[in-house]
């Protein structure tokens, strides 16, 4: 069996497996200490934590910088929120106050964004005049490969304005107005996610999505007609070879306008021919969709387009007009076919629909996960799949190994290691070689050590941030992600409180201990979010502070949930909540990154679920609930909240008592909105999981008393994990959509001879 390790011993393994790698120790303390003095100004006698971070993160660059040069020439060569009183609460992050020491500003490749204005057409071709005009400064962070000496550069765009203020608004007395035009000109980056509930805010998204595209796009023409790498040469004229060149994925609909910018700038600026431009565009771009809910597919109104990006929806009705007449040649007088396929939305406001414009000007569509792209083709596109089958295909998501086992587990990627060795790390899929270790007594108590190590140090973690103290040999049930409706948030909410109630009413019985957590942020302008994060607190205020249940059930709601903090739970969890209604999931990769550390999953038949249940055996997850065809029954049939309530005891109870104000004693109807939606008109239909989901919840309960077995079960997971790597997802992208072989070549270190 392992010994414990200390997180000295940890640190050593991610260096041993390549993550931190130095060639040589004293050139780094050198350098430490000389960024310390010189960059900093500082000495050990004043610095502080920050300072030292900053030197160790500008020595650490140093170190990347000679590959980052070397790699893009390569290229060339080869050709925040919070909890207060338990409503979350949005504050501002001003994350660059101190600056950025990983990032490295590109002055000399600043691009104008254009907005506004109107368009004029004349002999010698269309002219968008009048325009206010923003800056586009580029921030380039590197991103190192693993082992390969490769580092890739992550472009960000930060919005200036093209002067600091009008000097004669100033000089009059403007000084007001002078400063609000720069701060209106940079609000653009300046806030992420702005809520989109009121015009204003609408406009700012629409504003942020452009101005992406729009600097990105400028960039990518100049980056294709240069010569070489840094080069403002222009060599390459002909634009009809852009597509073998570049690739744009669409991520979701928020890049979509990529496709009239595209557009714009080879039929405006290029001055080629629609048809030669609509060729490279859709050779060019490729459209991953990410959702299946309806209003979370993005459609602009038309008068914001209109005043906005005037020359945009002119190309935009042109793509339009062009499309539905394939589409009246194929199918003839069926004209609801032709509302239906329409990028134009006329009922009501007009809008224009994104995801039919990424349909339309894409190579390729893709959804996320198999049984969500099945979806989309048998439901949300079905038209759009019947007009061009060809298009459609699936890409699992996948997540990195290097991050998520062997940064935030090191302990678990060292048994891992001692195994099988450490090729894994580059080829999970070797973790199936752990299956002839299943029975093996010695992996199956490393494997559970390293778990109960994690949970002690996490547990640590929460007394001090949260000031709860937990019991660490308690079950760790998490569901962290997103709050939303569809997510169900709100059936973990009805088991903690029937478990709650079980634990009452029979306190003498040997229940299994549970720490559940829940985790996530809510939309700024999403009301019903807001009030399920303040319903999981008010549970957990009763629960907690309830002597009769004691440490056999807490309830945190972990505030802030970000990177950070899930590289600290996910290692940690026990068992993994994945319980959205069958269909509405698209993928998931939360899901994934808990079976890779050890942790068992309670889910539906949803996302990227299906395919954990196929490769680590179904009988090794516990799954529940209606699939997607029982779902699809049940809306024919009519779903009726009220028919559960009444014949399920449990649920009436946990019902009642959020509504009768059990967890709101102070504010009785606190929670009327919640409950009505539950009764009245939920999409998501959590009451008819329910019974399952409790009795699924016992045979969780019952195994967890098992350690062995249940350790066994989760070397079954970690061992199927092979499939969810991202290498393998970004594989497939590169060979199947960009038309590219990966590579897994090693290119030459600086110091190398070439």
């Amino acid at each position: 069996m392992s010994k414990p390790l200390t997180d000295q011993e940890k640190r050593k393994q991610i260096s041993v497996r390549g993550l931190a790698g130095v060639e040589n120790v004293a050139d780094l303390k050198t350098n430490f200490n000389r960024h310390l003095h010189f960059t900093l100004v500082k000495d050990r006698n004043v610095a502080t934590k920050r300072d030292y971070y900053f030197a160790l993160a500008h020595t650490v660059r140093d170190h990347l910088v000679g590959r980052w040069i070397r790699t893009q020439q390569h290229y060339y060569e080869k050709d925040p929120k919070k909890v207060v009183n338990g409503w979350q609460v949005e504050e501002a992050d001003d994350w660059l106050r101190y600056g950025n020491p990983w990032e490295k500003a590109r002055p000399e490749y600043m691009r104008p964004v254009h907005f506004y204005g109107r368009v004029e057409h004349n002999p010698d071709g269309v002219k968008w005049v009048d325009t206010q005009v923003i800056l586009a400064l580029p921030y380039d962070t590197p991103v190192p490969g693993y082992r390969n000496n490769i580092v890739n550069t992550m472009r960000l765009w930060s919005a200036k304005a093209p002067c600091e203020f009008h000097l004669k608004d100033f000089n009059v007395g403007g000084y007001i107005q002078a400063v609000l035009d720069k701060n209106l000109a940079e609000n653009i980056s300046r806030v992420l996610y702005p809520n989109d509930n009121f015009f204003e805010g609408k406009e700012l998204r629409l504003k942020q999505e452009y101005f992406v595209v729009a600097a990105t796009l400028q960039d990518i023409i100049r980056r294709f007609k240069a010569s070489k790498f840094g080069s403002t040469e222009v060599v390459r004229m002909d634009l009809t070879t852009l597509p073998d060149k570049v690739a744009i994925q669409l991520n979701d609909t928020h890049p979509a306008l990529a496709i009239p910018e595209l557009m714009r700038i080879l039929i405006d600026d290029e001055k080629l021919t629609w048809d030669t431009a609509w060729d490279i565009t859709v050779r060019t771009c490729a459209y991953t969709n990410h959702t299946v809910l309806p209003e979370a597919l993005e459609r602009w109104p038309v008068d914001l387009f209109q005043n906005l990006l005037p020359r945009h929806l002119e190309i935009i009705y042109e793509v339009n007009r062009r499309h539905l007449e394939r589409i009246s040649a194929l199918y003839p007088g069926d004209h609801d076919r032709l509302r239906r396929m329409s990028l134009v939305e006329e009922g009501g406001q007009k809008k224009i629909n994104m995801a039919h414009l990424c349909i339309v000007g894409s190579h390729a569509v893709n959804g996320v996960a198999q049984i969500h792209s099945d979806i989309i083709k048998d439901t949300v596109f079905k038209d759009f799949y019947d007009v061009d089958p060809q298009k459609f295909q699936n890409k699992t998501n996948g997540i990195t190994p290097r991050r998520w086992l062997v940064m935030c587990n090191p302990g678990l990627a060292e048994v891992i290691a001692e195994r099988i060795g450490e090729d894994y790390i580059r080829d999970l899929s070797q973790l199936k070689s752990l299956l002839k270790f299943v029975d093996d007594d010695a992996f199956i108590r490393d494997i559970a050590n390293v778990k109960q190590e994690n949970k002690l140090k996490f547990a640590v973690h929460l007394e001090e941030q949260f000031k709860v103290k937990i019991n660490p040999n308690s079950m760790f049930d998490v569901q962290v992600k997103r709050i939303h409706e569809y997510k169900r948030q709100l059936l973990n909410c009805l088991h903690i409180i029937t478990l709650y109630n079980r634990i009452k009413k029979e306190p003498n019985k040997a229940w299994t201990p549970r720490t559940i957590m829940i985790g996530g942020k809510a939309a700024p302008g999403y009301h019903t979010a807001k009030m399920i994060i303040k319903l999981i607190t008010a549970i957990g205020e009763v629960v907690n502070n309830d002597s009769v249940v004691g440490d056999r059930l807490k309830v945190i709601f972990l505030e802030n949930y970000r990177v950070t903090l899930a590289e600290k739970v996910i290692p940690a969890a026990d068992l993994s909540e994945q319980i959205s209604t069958a269909g509405t999931e698209a993928s998931g990769t939360g899901n994934m990154k808990f079976m890779l550390n050890g942790a068992l999953t309670i889910g539906t038949m949803d996302g990227a679920n299906v395919e954990m249940a196929e490769e680590a055996g179904e009988e090794n997850l516990f799954i529940f609930g209606m699939r997607v065809k029982d779902v699809e029954a049940l809306d024919q049939k009519g779903y009726d909240a009220l028919e559960y309530y009444n014949r399920i005891p449990e649920l009436k109870q946990a019902v009642d008592q959020i509504s009768g104000g059990f967890f709101s004693p102070g504010e009785p109807d606190q929670f009327k909105d919640i409950v009505k939606m539950l009764m009245c008109h939920d999409r998501f239909k959590v009451f008819a999981d329910y019974e399952d989901y409790i009795q699924c919840q016992e045979k969780v309960s019952a195994l967890y008393k098992n350690t062995k077995e249940w350790t066994k079960m989760v070397i079954h997971n970690i061992a199927g994990c092979g499939k969810f790597s991202s290498d393998r997802t970004i594989g497939q992208y590169a060979r199947e959509i960009w038309g590219m072989e990966p590579s897994l070549e090693k290119i030459a270190a600086p110091d190398d001879p070439r």
